[in-house]
């Protein structure tokens, strides 16, 4: 929504100062068409020759993703700190091995189903329940596991970042393929230098409006959605740090309640609960 409400927004301000300056939109309708064929055309060719198709898929979906507002708000973290504590203080009182069931099956858990926002996560429960299966099994120590844990989201980080350089590469291109455009026009004008000024006007203006496009697609649309999954990458990695830091205090053998006071530290403020509320939450859930 808040995509479209920005693009909707901007188009509006570009064209309606423009008309209101006295332009006449039928030379740009008229040109629009082919314009954007050659423009989009030429930058989407660019974009297939210079990804993967994993990133192509990426980037397709990345689109949807965009549009819908962020899931990341103060009542998913109040919900995925009180289910960290939920498993860690059952593995404190009757000992990590009770907590086996759970993390082998936690789509049949009675601790994961009470949190169903979170539950419904694949990745986000996957991310958890491997790491509390290498806590039961007790071979590795907090310093290992935490260098798994920084590899996992440093990977997980850079094969969203993948798709936001995509994007961006994509943003930069665009002005580019607008002077094509643009050049293709002139050079179309410069075969009609026989025909009356309005006629040799039209086809100037048709000419510019290539590199207008080029430019307003890339840093009006193409840009801003880059910056866009940048934020939303950055919101999937700050969750993640969030479950580790609180696994890790755990195995360093604090208490569950400090244990999620440490991960809610790492949250940022704008969705960071207070220390009162969250204990409150944890409270209410028991």
């Amino acid at each position: 929504m808040k995509l479209i409400f920005g693009l909707l927004f901007g188009i509006g301000c570009i064209f309606g100062g423009y008309v209101i300056a006295g332009g006449k939109m039928g030379p740009i309708l008229i040109a629009l068409p082919v314009k954007m064929m050659i423009i989009m055309g030429g930058a989407l060719g660019a974009f297939v020759i210079n990804n993967e198709p994993k990133v192509l898929k990426g980037a397709l979906a990345g689109i949807g993703r965009a549009m819908k507002s962020s899931k990341y708000t103060k009542a998913r973290y109040m919900e995925l700190l009180a289910l960290l504590y939920d498993i860690l203080q059952k593995a404190r009182k009757e000992g990590l091995m009770a907590i086996e069931s759970d993390v082998e099956n936690p789509q049949d858990s009675a601790l994961f189903q009470k949190y169903p926002a979170i539950a419904a996560d694949h990745h986000t429960v996957e991310f958890i329940t491997d790491y509390l299966r290498m806590m039961v099994s007790g071979n590795l120590n907090a310093h290992e596991i935490e260098s798994i844990m920084d590899s996992e989201i440093e990977a997980h980080h850079n094969e969203g970042h993948v798709v936001v350089a995509a994007y961006a590469r994509l943003a930069g291109a665009l002005p580019a393929f607008g002077i094509v455009a643009a050049v293709m026009g002139v050079i179309q004008t410069m075969g009609s230098v026989t025909e009356p000024p309005e006629v040799l006007g039209a086809k100037i203006g048709a000419a510019l409006l290539g590199a207008f496009l080029g430019i307003f697609l890339g840093y009006a649309i193409f840009e801003p959605l880059s910056g866009t999954l940048e934020q939303k990458l950055d919101e999937d990695t700050k969750e993640l740090q969030c479950i580790k830091t609180a696994l890790l205090a755990s195995m360093q053998g604090y208490p569950p309640m400090t244990a999620i006071e440490f991960g809610r530290k790492v949250l940022y403020s704008a969705e960071r609960p207070s220390f009162l509320e969250l204990e409150g939450h944890v409270k209410q859930k028991k």
